[in-house]
């Protein structure tokens, strides 16, 4: 709506966030809103509708493909709200690896990215926070309710509600879970570099947060069973330590589950961080440049062409 907003504080009182503290406050809540959506639709599918009487059980949970289907596009539409929410103010990166990525492709300043990383943790320990506030008493009465191992009295599926973990078939090897997340968040990173990609066929009418939402959910589809699509190095690490402090204990710190897998907190940091990087430069190296050199030379082809058409007085 086009009218004006008067402001809840006095204007001379928000000048200081004009600069990075506001980036940074957009960051942090952007991320907040992805996390509370994000992590809401897995307590949704764990532990909400089997406790509620939704389910066949109150312990079944993803019976068949639509239950992925949830988690998947819950967290695309985390992702589309989140980056509408702090688009504006930040640019929403909302995730170190894109904000890594920026800085080493896009111009974004290097003096910014640990301020953006410290600000997307927080947000993302606060959203977790919440979805817990929100869900404790189902998460408690699903671990009340499961047999099998438990931390504290919590068992490591109210655990993935809040983090991720690796498939058992990696029979707890570190090299497929790492690939995994390098290759999910390349795809990530390609893809936004291609949405907001001028020269490119970019995305019209305010609707790029909503095709990079589709991308998440794409990933999710196709690459999200064998470690949880973190793709998200302040999504994983946030509301792995929330966890901690909740209880969870091992399972998130150092990410450790006997006979399955041992110390994995640090491979969804260390795996979108290098996937992120290598998204964007793939992107740029096989893209990107192509459409540079086109500017400058100012011959546009169509699509599919080889060199541009020419008319009978051109040639």
């Amino acid at each position: 709506m086009a009218v004006e907003i008067p402001p809840l504080v006095k204007p001379s009182r928000l000048r200081g966030r004009g600069g990075l503290l506001g980036e940074c406050l957009a960051e942090f809540l952007g991320t907040f809103v992805l996390i509370s959506f994000g992590c809401g639709v897995v307590a949704m599918a764990v532990a909400a509708l089997p406790g509620s009487g939704r389910a066949a059980t109150p312990t079944t949970i993803f019976l068949a493909a639509g239950d992925w289907l949830l988690i998947t596009w819950g967290w695309a539409f985390a992702v589309v709200f989140g980056v509408y929410v702090a688009g504006g103010v930040s640019g929403a990166h909302l995730n170190p690896a894109v904000t890594l990525a920026m800085a080493v492709r896009r111009g974004f300043p290097w003096l910014k990215v640990l301020p953006y990383w410290f600000a997307q943790v927080v947000g993302a320990l606060t959203g977790a926070a919440l979805v817990y506030l929100v869900y404790h008493d189902a998460i408690n009465a699903y671990d009340s309710a499961v047999a099998g191992p438990k931390v504290n009295g919590h068992t490591n599926a109210t655990f993935s509600i809040f983090a991720t973990f690796p498939a058992a078939y990696f029979q707890g090897g570190i090299w497929g879970p790492l690939i995994d997340q390098i290759v999910g968040t390349a795809f990530l990173l390609m893809l936004i570099a291609a949405v907001i990609d001028l020269r490119n066929q970019a995305v019209k009418a305010n609707l790029g947060p909503l095709i990079v939402g589709f991308a998440v959910a794409a990933i999710g589809m196709s690459y999200g069973a064998n470690a949880g699509y973190a793709i998200n190095p302040a999504r994983d690490f946030g509301p792995r330590l929330f966890t901690y402090a909740a209880g969870w204990d091992g399972l998130a710190f150092p990410g450790s589950v006997p006979g399955v897998y041992s110390a994995y907190w640090w491979i969804p940091i260390v795996g979108p961080l290098i996937g992120g990087a290598v998204g964007i430069l793939v992107y740029d190296l096989f893209i990107g440049d192509v459409l540079l050199v086109r500017a400058e030379l100012a011959e546009l082809p169509e699509p599919g062409r080889a060199s541009p058409v020419r008319t009978s007085d051109e040639e």
